[in-house]
């Protein structure tokens, strides 16, 4: 007798097809998942970015996605878009601010005067440098040409800032993308009563030069880093310099920079974030060496909570520099090193330190981390090297370091296998020997080297109730892009909750911009949220608990 409920099921169905009647759509790798409401997927972006693209999906294909999702959401409401670029730009929630100046040149691309306007207003806020400006500008330019508005704009940028501001803009970041300030200020002509501005903007584009023996703001700085481009200028007189006016490392001539003595005059005032940028380097020209006072300084500075918190540091940029540093080599670059341990011990307490302080939700938790091969292609961020498999296993440790009754496991070719008989791939779900007193650059070794097969997001859901595991959340760190399976995770949480009499929750923390979640987006009891932000483990600690 033929039994049709196995071809037709509305409480299992197989994730290469859709769940009858829901609005699922196909995901980039053949399976079917929820798409995204435009706003939630408007964030991924802002947040994540497309550079390195999926496994599944190229670089260019998600950029095209994306952006069309933006001009979509800007023709229903531009001032919103605007406002939410400049609210994750300024929030520390996205490592790289590229796409969100991206998204801000596209609004600024707009007929609406309205979204114009807001645009041009937040441009301030969101290119917060000289490199950012320029950035946009080339976006802007790909859109449309300099009129009116882009000039008023760009002046504004200019006008915004205190003199003594724009001084180190225009020296720190020069030029970048084949622009200059000299270029944006002939094109931008800002028009100021203020005579002491108007002489700075005259000499930046090189119609006037510096007052002799001037010792305000910004003239003072401006000669300091005229005169360390003199090679009559000792190494010495370099340094004094460096230290009395602060310069950044920018001004300083190559050549002066293979001198140990400069790069200690450099890290004296040295800001994180530069810092960061400099470990190798700093290692590899002898100033960070094992047990000298340079180092433990470099150590004191990278594990203070403020200092951190002051310079806006993001996780992903902690754990890029540890992942490269750790490495002794460069991904791009030919220069080696001899990482200095204190140094990446820091670094490891710095990622912790970067997250907010979390309050443990007292719940039982189910940690389950994709580490398909999809998890294993594309960059988090844009940072070479850093998969997105390795950034939801760091964050997978976060979470099991602030709570004490967890599970942690992986989707892999591994020992609980899935029920689902696809074309060979394995499916499986392993416990992984994860505890929070290992290192993070350890965890993140033992999870790229695990098996993985095809990606069974179900399987916490269909595990726990084959063991009789009570279970209060869920939380899968994932891509999305799945498609393996005899039941839809949406599907195995109902069934879960009704068998167990718990009403648990189910948190899916996106570690790619595509536009989809495994998670039924009309669960109230459903999270879905953008991957590695420093407020990330609260909102998830929040809705554990169901405070929110």
């Amino acid at each position: 007798m033929l039994k049709l409920n196995k071809l037709f099921n509305l409480k299992r169905t197989p994730q290469s097809a859709p769940i009858p009647g829901s609005d699922q759509v196909m995901n980039h790798a053949g399976g079917y998942a929820w798409a995204l409401d435009p706003w939630q997927q408007l964030d991924r972006f802002l947040v994540l970015g497309t550079e390195g693209g999926t496994f599944y999906a190229s670089e260019q294909t998600m950029t095209v996605e994306q952006a069309a999702n933006v001009l979509d959401l800007l023709k229903t409401d531009g001032p919103r878009v605007v406002a939410r670029i400049r609210e994750i730009s300024q929030g520390v929630k996205a490592y790289k601010n590229d796409p969100a100046l991206f998204a801000l040149a596209l609004a600024f691309a707009q007929e609406d005067a309205v979204t114009r306007a807001a645009a041009a207003a937040a441009l301030p806020f969101i290119a917060r440098t000289g490199t950012h400006l320029f950035t946009f500008i080339e976006y802007v330019e790909s859109m449309r040409g300099w009129g009116r508005g882009l000039r008023r704009a760009v002046a504004g940028w200019y006008a915004s800032m205190a003199p003594e501001t724009l001084a180190y803009q225009v020296t720190k970041y020069a030029q970048r993308n084949g622009w200059s300030h000299k270029d944006t200020l002939r094109l931008a002509h800002p028009k100021t009563t203020d005579r002491a501005r108007n002489a700075l903007y005259a000499y930046i584009v090189g119609k006037a030069t510096l007052p002799e023996g001037a010792v305000e703001a910004p003239w003072a700085y401006l000669q300091a880093v005229s005169a360390v481009a003199d090679p009559a200028t000792s190494v010495e007189q370099v340094c004094e310099l460096i230290i009395t006016h602060r310069l950044p490392r920018e001004v300083v001539p190559t050549a002066l920079l293979q001198q140990p003595a400069v790069w200690e005059a450099l890290l004296e005032q040295m800001p994180m974030t530069a810092m960061i940028r400099n470990l190798a380097t700093l290692t590899r020209v002898g100033v960070i060496t094992p047990m000298n006072r340079w180092t433990k300084t470099v150590a004191e500075r990278l594990t203070d909570r403020e200092r951190l918190r002051k310079a806006r540091i993001h996780p992903v940029q902690i754990l890029a520099a540890l992942k490269t540093y750790a490495a002794g080599h460069g991904v791009r670059g030919q220069h080696t090193w001899t990482p200095v341990q204190q140094v990446v011990d820091a670094l490891d307490a710095a990622f912790y330190l970067t997250f907010d302080n979390v309050e443990p939700t007292g719940k039982r938790l189910l940690l389950a981390v994709d580490v398909s091969g999809s998890m294993g292609a594309g960059n988090i961020g844009g940072v070479p090297g850093l998969a997105p498999r390795d950034a939801a296993a760091a964050l997978a440790l976060v979470t099991a370091a602030r709570e004490t009754d967890y599970h942690i496991a992986g989707f892999t070719n591994g020992p609980y296998k899935s029920r689902w008989s696809g074309s060979g791939y394995g499916a499986g779900l392993t416990a992984l020997q994860i505890s929070p007193r290992q290192r993070l650059d350890q965890v993140v070794q033992y999870m790229s080297a695990l098996p993985f097969g095809g990606t069974d997001c179900a399987l916490p859901m269909v595990w726990a109730l084959e063991q009789r595991v009570p279970v209060d959340a869920f939380v899968v760190l994932t891509d999305n892009e799945t498609w393996a399976g005899n039941i839809h995770p949406a599907q195995a949480l109902t069934e879960y909750r009704q068998k167990m009499g718990i009403p648990a929750r189910l948190i899916v923390v996106g570690m790619t911009a595509t536009g989809f979640t495994i998670g039924d987006p009309q669960d109230a009891g459903t999270l879905n949220v953008v991957g590695f932000s420093p407020d990330m483990p609260g909102v998830m600690s929040d809705f554990i608990r169901g405070s929110v």
